[in-house]
């Protein structure tokens, strides 16, 4: 599923070619994703230019004179940018297509994602409104993670990904940054200290600023705008890497379902 990182990457890859580009139709293939593209989406863009493209959490978030496109990729989107003439494959189902034979495709084979019009400010859209903060911006530190997770007895895990805490700390990355934070991830957040949370803030920047710049992590389905995978898998440490030994202390590493999720971490590196 794509995480924060992937969204990045994607919007990276993609909006070079199209910002400042009109748009000149739009093809909807299959309407029935998550929640149906929203109707009337060829009257609402025609002719409109691009004018920014940015990411809030896991949407990506397109800007147009009159009106904001929101994007998500669920388990399986992608975005690329491909040409006019270029055939439409099975799972390719929306067509945005720009001027100088641009064309923003959207393919999703479990048609889990979304793509949808939003009048008025995003940031007060149901889906945004009750985001915590991005992880690179500067309220995400040890602090807050101090000041929010007092009195709590939830696993400090289950905290992490929580999306109103912060954003983009998806399972994989998770597992990571309590790893080098040296964070088991069964502790109750609430007993972990001040100083543990300021190192836990600081790995979760690491670790997804490392995983943008390598592409993101593809394990099955996730391309980026270019089409290619991306490379931050061979860079994991724990994540799916339970039974093996650990890469610092040679323990094997331990494999546990919380919070729904598999989870994968050193009974010895991490407390």
């Amino acid at each position: 599923m794509p995480e924060l990182p992937e969204v990045v990457v994607t919007l990276r890859g993609v909006i070079p070619h199209i910002l400042g580009r009109d748009v000149r139709a739009v093809v909807v293939r299959e309407s029935r994703l998550r929640w149906p593209v929203s109707p009337g989406l060829s009257e609402q863009l025609c002719g409109m230019p691009l004018l920014e493209g940015r990411q809030r959490g896991k949407y990506l978030l397109f800007r147009f004179p009159q009106g904001h496109l929101m994007i998500h990729l669920g388990m399986s989107g992608s975005l690329r940018i491909v040409t006019a003439d270029t055939p439409a494959a099975k799972h390719d189902h929306v067509d945005i297509c720009f001027t100088d034979d641009r064309v923003l495709r959207y393919s999703d084979p479990r048609r889990f994602g979304s793509i949808l019009w939003i009048e008025g400010p995003p940031e007060q859209h149901a889906r945004l409104c009750q985001l915590g903060p991005e992880p690179f911006a500067s309220d995400f530190n040890g602090d807050y993670l101090y000041r929010l997770s007092r009195g709590k007895s939830v696993a400090v895990k289950v905290f992490l990904m929580d999306n109103r805490v912060v954003v983009g700390a998806g399972n994989i990355y998770a597992n990571e940054s309590l790893f080098l934070s040296g964070i088991r991830p069964t502790l109750a957040v609430g007993k972990v200290s001040r100083q543990r949370l300021e190192s836990l803030a600081e790995q979760v920047r690491q670790v997804l600023g490392k995983a943008i710049e390598l592409g993101g992590t593809t394990l099955r389905d996730f391309v980026g705008g270019d089409g290619k995978p991306g490379y931050f898998k061979q860079q994991l440490l724990v994540y799916g890497r339970g039974g093996l030994p650990c890469l610092r202390c040679q323990t094997v590493l331990k494999e546990i379902r919380l919070g729904q999720r598999s989870t994968v971490y050193c009974p010895s590196c991490q407390r």
